[in-house]
């Protein structure tokens, strides 16, 4: 996908004048940079001593440990799966390849490497996310578990290779500072889990090569942060693995300058990032997860190595563990909302390892848990690490007495019934900063699941460059449970990580104090001068989900979707749906009564254009029953569904 000049100019208008200036600012470094390449200052006597405490790793659980081992010996026989693909050359990997595609990024000063452009490189989350290095973390883990030096020898077989690869500035893998960060981060990570293998020192702090690459990443980092309307996950990416390197390989002259300059613009940013409620300004929920990753893994940085943390730092991260605990599911699952591109803070767990119980473990661990928090029975490596580097402290907070359940700042109201029902409505704002890059257009949207199952789903994201027609069709209006207005979106869309105009939502009742009843109502002027409103009631009782839509303006042509989850086998007649499906060996069944003013067909895995698809994670999507009724809005009367769930 090559940017058009129309891109450009929808883009320019979304930034402020100090971003402009940024960015012209960025521009004429780029050119400089291209031909003023200084060497890494020499570095003598330099030390690591941001070590793990001592019985660290021998308090891992074993059955952690076991699945990580497991994933080391897959990576170790050269097998990998990356967003759907699977790859079988890990054993001595090329650096620049995309496997999806088949093609190879092109070489060259890396700011001429077009990298949206999937004809010239390939996909390229497929090339970035192996030198994120977080397989080399799970490897090192299996170092440090087993002391089996053939790990740590692959670590350093793979590390020398990709730096002999990649020199500074040359190549797709210095295009985004994202990588950078978390490519440092890991690398801090690598050298602490091998802590003990008698080639470490000389892998990285007596290695010339190692620290030539160590200096110019964080040197990248300090010249082209992200700025303005694209200061979101990415800055935080960025300032934790600066911060993160500067401490823990604080060998250079800049180290001190950069530690606090990169302590400032996570302290920032995280703020800025997160709601004073907890969750994350994105609403994306997989960003929440990496955020919290990231920040966890700087103050466990900072802590190891003796640097002050704002506290407002481990404030905006027990907030934000505190509102995970709030709103996932009897699962532990948390709501699909907006983007999700499957990306991690940091790795050293195995396949199998569930990602928000180990961030609720590792909250536990360092926040301590509320009484209404859910239980967590599953363990993971990475808590028992990242609680022996992070100190206690004493944080002047009050925290949730009770679960909350509306989060009016995100508009995110959680329904919670019997029989493990659990009902998310959204009713917040579209994204975050000017362009909601993660946004998708889904106002007034519901999820449902039942016991953990998805019945009413978000469909999720798929992807993000390359296939234009599926991007728009995972963050379009008819994509979601949300109602569709004369075939637009709510929200206007300028690109895949553009949003031109944003479709404005209220919340005006979330009441889930009744016994038996808890009730929201919402609204919002995307289709204006029309306006969409929509209620929403979970009834304990009858084990009944009622949503009624009305359209208050001028009316015209509507679509209303209903995405079941891929689990759920309907069988549609007229305006009744009967949905069965298996849980734990059990059999279960609801009802879904639709409005009889529509039309109703059902959809399943079309693709011209598509409709019916789910996608579990990035570079996956699977066929899936969507219903969509299609008729004419006509009136007060407005349009009333009802998902009812049997005994």
């Amino acid at each position: 996908m090559t940017m058009s000049a129309g891109w450009y100019l929808r883009r320019l208008s979304r930034m402020g004048p100090r971003e402009v200036a940024g960015r012209v600012g960025d521009a004429v470094r780029r050119r400089r940079w291209r031909s003023a390449r200084p060497a890494c200052p020499s570095v003598t006597g330099a030390r690591f001593t941001a070590v793990l405490p001592a019985g660290t790793i021998a308090a891992v659980p074993p059955d952690a440990a076991k699945r990580l081992i497991a994933e080391a010996d897959r990576l170790m026989a050269g097998h990998v799966e990356y967003f759907g693909v699977v790859r079988d050359d890990l054993a001595d990997p090329d650096w620049w390849y995309d496997p999806k595609t088949g093609r190879r990024a092109p070489w060259g000063y890396a700011f001429d490497v077009p990298y949206r452009n999937e004809d010239a490189v390939g996909d390229v989350k497929q090339i970035w996310e192996l030198s994120r290095h977080q397989y080399l973390t799970v490897l090192a883990g299996a170092y440090a578990i087993t002391g089996n030096e053939r790990y740590a020898e692959r670590v350093a077989e793979h590390l020398r290779s990709w730096w002999a690869a990649n020199a500074p500035l040359l190549g797709v893998h210095w295009t985004s500072g994202i990588e950078l960060g978390i490519r440092l981060l890991s690398w801090v990570w690598i050298r602490r889990l091998l802590d003990g293998w008698p080639g470490a020192a000389g892998l990285f702090e007596n290695n010339p090569v190692a620290l030539n690459q160590i200096w110019h990443h964080q040197r990248w980092l300090a010249a082209f942060p992200s700025r303005g309307s694209s200061a979101n996950n990415h800055v935080i990416a960025e300032a934790a693995g600066q911060f993160a390197a500067a401490c823990a390989f604080g060998w250079f002259p800049s180290s001190a300058r950069w530690r606090a300059d990169a302590l400032r613009s996570l302290e920032r940013h995280l703020r800025s990032n997160t709601f004073p409620s907890g969750l994350n300004r994105e609403l994306a929920t997989e960003y929440h997860g990496l955020v919290l990753e990231l920040g966890l893994a700087a103050v466990a940085e900072a802590d190891v190595t003796g640097v002050p943390v704002p506290a407002s730092i481990r404030l905006v991260l027990l907030r934000m563990t505190d509102a995970l605990a709030a709103v996932v599911d009897s699962r532990l699952r948390p709501p699909r909302q907006g983007d999700a591109d499957d990306g991690h803070g940091l790795v050293v767990d195995g396949a199998g390892t569930d990602r928000w119980a180990s961030l609720l473990a590792t909250g536990d661990a360092v926040f301590g848990r509320l009484a209404w928090w859910p239980a967590v029975t599953g363990t993971d490596v990475r808590t028992p690490l990242l609680a022996a580097l992070i100190k206690s402290a004493a944080l002047s907070v009050s925290r949730p007495a009770g679960r909350p359940a509306h989060f009016a700042d995100a508009g995110m109201t959680i329904l919670r019934g019997p029989e493990e029902i659990w009902c998310r409505c959204d009713g917040g704002p579209h994204g975050f900063l000017s362009i909601a890059a993660h946004a998708h257009a889904d106002a007034l949207s519901v999820e449902v699941r039942h016991d953990g199952v998805d019945v009413l789903a978000d469909p999720g994201t798929f992807c993000y460059h390359g296939q234009p027609e599926w991007r728009q069709y995972f963050r379009s209006t008819l994509g979601h449970n949300t109602l569709q207005l004369d075939g637009g979106d709510q929200s206007v869309s300028g690109g895949p990580f553009l949003w031109t105009r944003h479709a404005r939502s209220r919340v005006l009742v979330a009441d889930t104090s009744e016994a038996g009843v808890a009730r929201w109502c919402a609204e919002h002027d995307g289709y204006r001068p029309s306006v969409h409103r929509r209620r929403v009631e979970l009834t304990a009782a009858s084990r009944e989900v009622r949503v009624v839509d009305e359209v208050r303006g001028p009316r015209g042509e509507v679509r209303l979707a209903f995405h079941l989850g891929p689990a759920i086998a309907a069988d549609l007649m007229g305006n009744r749906a009967v949905l069965t499906w298996t849980r734990d060996g059990e059999d279960r069944s609801a009802a879904l009564d639709l409005p009889g003013q529509l039309s109703w067909r059902a959809h399943r895995g079309d693709v011209d254009p598509p409709l019916g698809w789910y996608s579990a994670g990035f570079g996956r999507k699977e066929p899936t029953t969507t219903l969509v009724g299609t008729g004419f809005a006509d009136g007060a009367e407005g349009f009333t569904t009802v998902l009812r769930f049997h005994g």
